[in-house]
């Protein structure tokens, strides 16, 4: 067939109509691609793919979300990323801001956020950090910024407690600002100006007295407890503990300060400083994986015939023991006193029904500085007392995500299968690359 100079330039009017509308259509898929997202899990078990539970989460948060992070480490901030995708895939006003920790150094020394950084979750003005980057903490973390009501919580004062308002270092101050950031309400109440406790309180904190309640605000502590009210108690040791207290829990103080024998491992050289690492079981530290600091804490009992239900949250290792002499940086377990071997309780969780179903909750603590201004920062115990605020104000509740197991991530094969597979990749596939060059040369060459 003769080309013309007509067919010729119908050819090129083809080629470049052809050429026209693929174009077109990449511009138009790229242009669809950039405004809607679609995604498909291949995975075995939809490993990548958000929980129902989390979903349901999301519904329930119709305003924007904000997640600011203060990291520096790459694998940190592409694990942060990546999870924060997943959830931007169900709910599309989730914004994701990363920071360098070293350019906001006023806003981190007000957020008490230390050299390593930390991620903070915003909703409706209430904030939360979030400890754990996993699927489960964030969830749960989203749940109570969704479900937080105001709340608010009672410091006994006038006794010489430590002061949710007091800068000094043994005070609470930047425990009370925590406190607030997550719609926490704080007052303080000094019951010989006024001699009842609020009916608005959902929590009273009797932190570390030291000198003894008058008997008119003992008998209005009793009445708060037996109606049923609920309780933080941090017992400082030394510190005067109305007896009410030991009466209604049971929980009673050991004499002597905890040593613990393996301070000296996190290069801490004082022996009267308590670091907690493993938790007993409980609802307060579940899932809970950092090291928490308690600068001379005291040792607790229950007694047996408490009408609580009573479970330590807080324990020592089996290398302490409450030393009960002078405490120097040469101490030993003296075996013919009153001292005692661990591993020793210093936090104890009580509950037990109450009227239509309703439940008391105490939390006992055998340290106060924990939460202290000096101490707050360090490791875990900022982390640690909002999770014992959030159970005593029966905001505990936890979303159950179970941990998605890779299943298909490993390829097992048989050593016939690796045999056969290199043989053809090797052997076999050369040859006919080899045998359809020689073919296709010979047709070309017989023309």
């Amino acid at each position: 067939m003769k080309i013309t100079q007509r067919i010729h330039h119908r050819i090129w009017l083809k080629n470049l109509c052809t050429t026209a509308s693929l174009l077109t259509l990449l511009v138009l898929l790229a242009w669809l691609s950039a405004k809607y997202s679609v995604q498909s899990d291949w995975t075995a078990n939809a490993r990548n793919t958000l929980s129902e539970a989390s979903q349901k989460v999301l519904q329930a948060m119709p305003d924007e979300i904000v997640i600011t992070a203060y990291l520096d480490q790459p694998l940190l901030k592409k694990q942060l990323t990546d999870l924060v995708r997943r959830y931007q895939a169900s709910k599309s006003n989730i914004r994701l801001v990363i920071e360098a920790p070293d350019t906001h150094p006023e806003q981190l020394r007000e957020l008490d956020i230390g050299a390593a950084g930390a991620i903070l979750v915003d909703y409706q003005g209430r904030s939360e950090r979030l400890t754990i980057l996993s699927e489960a903490s964030l969830s749960n973390t989203l749940r109570r910024l969704a479900n937080a009501n105001q709340r608010w919580v009672t410091f006994l004062t006038g006794h010489g407690e430590r002061s949710p308002t007091g800068e000094a270092n043994h005070d609470l101050q930047t425990f009370a600002r925590e406190l607030e950031r997550r719609k926490i309400k704080v007052q303080i109440l000094n019951l010989a100006v006024m001699p009842f406790i609020p009916d608005n309180a959902a929590l009273l904190v009797i932190a570390s007295p030291r000198t003894a309640l008058l008997p008119g605000e003992i008998d209005v502590l009793r009445e708060y407890l037996q109606q049923g009210g609920n309780l933080l108690w941090l017992a400082d040791p030394g510190s005067a503990q109305p007896d009410v207290l030991e009466q209604t829990t049971g929980i009673q103080l050991l004499p002597g300060t905890i040593i613990d024998g393996g301070s000296k491992l996190y290069g801490i050289d004082d022996p009267s400083f308590v670091l907690v690492s493993d938790y007993p079981s409980h609802d307060i530290t579940r899932n809970f994986q950092l090291i928490t600091v308690f600068p001379q804490a005291a040792a607790l009992t229950v007694d047996s015939e408490s009408e609580f239900d009573a479970t330590p949250f807080l324990s020592s290792i089996s290398r302490s023991w409450t030393e009960t002499g002078p405490i120097s940086n040469v101490v030993q377990f003296d075996a013919d006193s009153d001292e005692r071997e661990g591993p020793l309780n210093l936090g104890f969780a009580l509950q037990r029904e109450w009227q239509d179903g309703n439940r008391q909750r105490i939390v006992v603590v055998g340290d106060g500085d924990f939460l202290a201004n000096t101490y707050i920062g360090n490791a875990g115990n900022l982390d640690l007392g909002l999770r014992i605020f959030n159970w005593l104000t029966f905001d505990d509740r936890f979303i159950d995500i179970p941990a998605n197991t890779a299943t298909d991530r490993k390829l097992q094969l048989t050593e016939n299968t690796v045999m056969v597979m290199g043989f053809g990749f090797l052997v076999i596939l050369p040859l006919l690359l080899i045998a359809a060059g020689i073919l296709i040369w010979r047709r070309r060459k017989s023309r």
